[in-house]
């Protein structure tokens, strides 16, 4: 009865496995995507941060807003932060094959792309290394080169945003939203 019960167990177990997205780490592309995907609508919160990305007394005060919406018959998230403002800044995420790939439309003139580390990521917690971009020499320039988000709940997020210059870290932003719409 003992051996029934293993190998019942250990056949659904491989049931189990096989269903499983292969990822070489925590958490696949896909997966990661329709996370994103679900938190699409309007975004209201405060942030904290130091260095140059820091943001203004205004959004320190509770009035950043961020707008997530599908774009690209949903083939792309597209992530605005603080709509209409003059620092205005565009996060585009999509699948490209096994790697789900960010890139943060500065406003500070450069685009870095960065990658899903699959391995350190979860299903709550997106984490993105730098990768390339353009218009900016990573070595030298000021840009963002991490990002890491964690999805608290399904109203809640609490992104933080590693700025780098000259080879190391500069600055981080840490933005905790509330889902408004």
């Amino acid at each position: 009865m003992k051996h029934r019960l293993l190998t019942t167990g250990m056949a659904a177990g491989i049931v189990l496995f096989a269903a499983m997205p292969a990822v070489a780490g925590g958490v696949s592309a896909e997966a990661a995507f329709e996370q994103l995907k679900s938190l699409a609508g309007t975004w209201k919160g405060s942030a904290e941060g130091e260095g140059e990305e820091a943001a203004t007394e205004a959004e320190k005060a509770g009035q950043i807003i961020h707008e997530i919406r599908l774009s690209a018959a949903g083939t792309v998230v597209m992530e605005t932060m603080g709509p209409g403002t003059e620092h205005e800044m565009i996060n585009m995420y999509h699948v490209d094959g096994d790697d789900l790939v960010l890139t943060h439309y500065c406003a500070g003139g450069n685009q870095p792309t960065m990658r899903l580390d699959r391995g350190a990521s979860t299903a709550a917690r997106l984490i993105f290394d730098y990768s390339g971009g353009t218009n900016h020499d990573p070595q030298v320039d000021q840009h963002i080169h991490s990002a890491d988000i964690r999805l608290v709940d399904g109203d809640h997020i609490v992104s933080a945003w590693s700025a780098h210059a000259g080879g190391e870290q500069v600055g981080m932003m840490t933005f905790h939203l509330a889902r408004a719409e």
